[in-house]
Parts: structure tokens; sequence; C-alpha cells
């Protein structure tokens, strides 16, 4: 017997590489079972369910999420059954140096492992007297003559998981903190056949998919085709692009006008607005593209949109940073996501560590500790800050009260205030309720920002009771008396947040 296994990050998602490399498996594939867990799991229990089906081989897929679990893990099977063969992949592994000491490892393919985990497996099963190489880096596997995966998603996946999906692989962008720049060239899968498997999801119930290609509209005319094909579908359903912000000519500009409320998901990362910090690392920036296509999108459509911005880049300072939030708050309101930098085996960002000071874990996930701009102190509050940013900005529960922070003022500094006030109240960025949430928001526009609290709770009022089903908070009742609720349904499945 063969496993398949890796740790996800949350239950609701799935393993797109585990059934990249199921489907090729040739002859092997009857002998060969795909098990997913998450990383909340027991680690121990993981192993029993792994070990009762007594494998010869285990393939775990190895990431910077689950890196030291995966590590526990292999312990705690060679510990019970020494005689297991377990090989590591995946982007964790594909790099050196280690960082994570996957010395208990028997092999480890660096790169694409589609094919070349059967051929170690078939090799191993032939001949386990063989001696071959520990670590195997591997060629490009040509895409359009794998197998493709998406039968291999069960009927539970489909009802209850994101389903990941894919039109190609590669960059042709060179960003020093991303993998994917090491990877130059855009290799495509063949879209009819891609256009067919979706297809076939799609009679069995699929609804919700999630593109992991870098940049879906580096190809216009495969990206129209893309979205075409949902288009022609009867909704609800739910789709997630990455997508480059300077690349949007007319032709698809008039297809994401198409799509209603809630359907489309665009993740654009802008990273930073500071051309001298773009440059730092190799990014190219085309300013005025970018205004103009998160306006158009912002004005025009009803896709929800997603932006990335990035701490401790090198050569940003928290001032930078702030200048570049509230230039995107000012340009739109969707969800800005704010990320620490991390230094990732294999990326070139290390060449600015002299320079810059750069300081970094080399504990998962290898965030940033400090460089010469901004201190281990503040990189700290700013975790916070993106805590409590994704808490009641990008959450949409505070959609109008949270607004009232900043007015005409900067945003960063008024939110990064309120961030240190919520903290010093808390002690803690995790387990605080929504009641709680919305009872700090409104002490501290009351009590710190003096603001009037009738005027306050009106506002809090249409976001706390906007989805049906709600309560009016104990915080908030003596000022509800003339309060018409008017509560929008409530909302579920993969697009609740967005909606």
């Amino acid at each position: 017997m063969i496993l398949l296994t890796t740790l996800n990050s949350r239950f609701t998602h799935t393993s797109l590489a585990l059934r990249y490399i199921y489907a090729n498996m040739s002859e092997l594939q009857t002998d060969t079972k795909i098990l997913e867990f998450s990383i909340n799991d027991a680690l121990q229990s993981i192993a029993e369910k792994l070990l009762i089906h007594k494998p010869k081989i285990i393939g775990i897929g190895t990431y910077i999420w689950n890196a030291s679990e995966v590590n526990e893990l292999i312990h705690i099977i060679k510990k019970v059954d020494p005689s297991i063969s377990i090989i590591l992949g995946g982007p964790e592994v594909s790099h050196q140096p280690f960082r994570v000491d996957f010395k208990s490892a028997d092999y480890i393919i660096q790169g694409e492992g589609d094919l070349a985990f059967y051929e170690l497996c078939k090799t191993l099963l032939q001949t386990p007297q063989k001696h071959l190489e520990r670590i195997i880096s591997q060629t490009v596997p040509p895409l359009r003559e794998l197998k493709l995966p998406y039968e291999y998603y069960t009927d539970d996946d489909i009802q209850n998981r994101y389903l990941y999906v894919e039109l190609s692989r590669g960059c042709p962008f060179e960003c020093e903190f991303c993998l994917s720049s090491m990877d130059e060239r855009v290799r495509t899968f063949e879209l009819d056949a891609v256009l067919d498997a979706f297809e076939k999801l799609w009679q069995r119930g699929a609804r919700a998919f999630k593109f992991v290609d870098r940049t879906f509209n580096i190809n216009i005319k495969t990206a129209t085709k893309i979205l075409d094909f949902f288009l022609a579908k009867d909704e609800p359903f739910f789709a997630h692009f990455e997508v480059i912000p300077d690349h949007f000519p007319q032709a698809l500009k008039e297809k994401i006008k198409l799509f209603s409320h809630g359907a489309l998901q665009l993740e654009i990362g802008i990273q930073t607005l500071n051309l001298e910090v773009a440059q730092n690392i190799s990014r190219n920036l085309k300013l005025q593209k970018i205004k103009e296509n998160i306006s158009f999108l912002e004005n025009e459509t009803e896709a929800h949109i997603h932006l990335d911005l990035i701490v401790g880049l090198p050569g940003e300072s928290l001032e930078s940073f702030g200048a570049n939030l509230d230039a995107l708050v000012a340009l739109s309101s969707c969800e800005i996501q704010i990320g620490i930098l991390k230094k990732l085996s294999g990326t070139e960002i290390d060449r600015h560590d002299i320079k810059f000071g750069m300081t970094y874990s080399d504990i998962p996930p290898y965030d940033i500790l400090k460089n010469h701009l901004v201190s281990f102190n503040d990189i700290q509050i700013m975790k916070r800050f993106a805590r409590f940013w994704d808490l009641y900005y990008n959450s949409g529960n505070f959609k109008k009260s949270i607004k009232l922070l900043w007015g005409e003022k900067s945003v960063y500094k008024e939110f990064y205030a309120f961030g240190l006030w919520v903290y010093a109240q808390t002690d803690s960025t995790y387990k605080i309720s929504l009641q709680r949430q919305g009872e700090l928001l409104f002490t501290y526009l009351c009590d710190v920002k003096s603001f009037d609290a009738q005027e306050i709770a009106q506002e809090m009022l249409q976001d706390m009771l906007k989805l049906k089903g709600r309560s009016i908070p104990s915080y908030l009742r003596k000022y509800s008396k003339d309060f018409k609720i008017d509560s929008k349904l409530g909302t579920s499945g993969f697009n609740k947040r967005q909606a």
C-alpha cells in the first residue's frame, strides 16, 4: 500500500498536488490511497490513521504551514515502524537550505513531483535494495502529458471544500520574495481538456473553484474562455483568481462586468506602491495602470477584490507602508490583506540581508524579525495590526462604523492607535467574540475619540443587524429604541465572507 497525505491549513482546503500524483500513478494507482488531514488534527491520531493501512510507502506534501508538524509526524511513524519509506515533496523541501531538519525522511523530491513520485515508488517496490540518491531533483514535466486530477475530488470534497484547479504553472515575473519567480516560463495545460474536466466537476455539483495560477490574466484569450465557462452557468457559484493589476484589456473588463455580486473574487498582489521599494524586490510597478484598474473593478463591477500588502520589505519604513495603505483605502473599499515578509529558501530576497539588516526567524513561517528601518517591536505591533485589520475591516462586520475611526485623517495612523488600544484591553488577538469586538470599537469611538454615543450607535446598529438572525448587542440596546431593522437575508456557503 502506498499512501499520499498532507496536513492542509484548514479543513475546507484540499490538496491538488496529491491528486495529480494519484492521477499519474499508472499501474500502482490501485494500491495507492489519498488521506488528507489538517494541522489542527492530533499528530498521533494522524499517524494511527496512516499506519492502520500497513503502508510500505508514505508520500507527504510539505509546505510552510505544516513543516514542523510533518517533521514530528515522521518521527512518530519511524518510531512505530522504521521499515516504511517516507518520501517528502512540495515547496518546503524543493529548495535548500532546509530550515526544518527532515533527516528522518528517506527521500525528498524537489520540484514538480507529478511523475517523479511514481517512478521512485516503482523503483523502491521492484528493487528495494537498490541504492538511490536521497534528494531527487526533477526536471519540469510536460503539462500536456499529465493526466488531470479533477475526477479524484470526492463527493464530500465537492460539497464541503474548495476545489483547487489550474490552467498554467510558472510566473513571468521575478519578485524576489516569491517562489514562483524561480520558474519564469509560464506553461499551460491543454485548455479543452481542462474545460471538459471542469464541466464534469460542475455536473457533479461543484460550485466553488479556486484557481492557483499565479497570473490568471496574463493570457487574455484563455482567461476570457474560462470566464465564459462560468458565465454560461446558473448561479450561485464562486470562482477565485489571482490576477496581475496592470493587465485588464477591454475584452477582459467586459467579461468581468457580467458577473453578479459574490460570484467572482480577484486577488491582486500589490505588496507595495513605493517605486523604490518595488525596484529593490525586482517588481515592475505601473502605478497609473494599477490605479485605473482597481478603480474600474471597484466602481464598474460586482467582483469581490482582495488586495495584498506586505510589511517589512527591504527599504520600506512603517511610514511608507502607511502611505500604501492610505492610498489603497482611498482607491477601493475591498479587502486589503496585510502580510509579514517571509524569507523562503530558494528566493533571492536574501541578497538584501546585509544592506538593510534583514533578520528573519529560522522557524516556519520564517517571518522577518527586524531590519534597519523596522524594529522587532514594530514587527510585533504590525502583526497585531494585521490581525485587528482583518477582524474589523476585512470581515465586513463593521463596514460603516470602522470608517468613523479615521474620517478624513490617515487610515494607517488612526487604525494603528486603535490597534494599540485594543491590545491594551485584551492582551490577545484571538478568541475575541464579535460582540466583544463591537463593544471595544464603540467604547473607543465614544471614550477615546469623544464622538456622540447616539450617532455612533446608529452606525453600529446598521452594521451589527445587517444580517438576518442577529440580535441587538447589549451595549447598543439603550440606543436602539427608534432604530428600524432592515436586515438582509443570512448568507452561507463558500462566498459568505464575500457577500
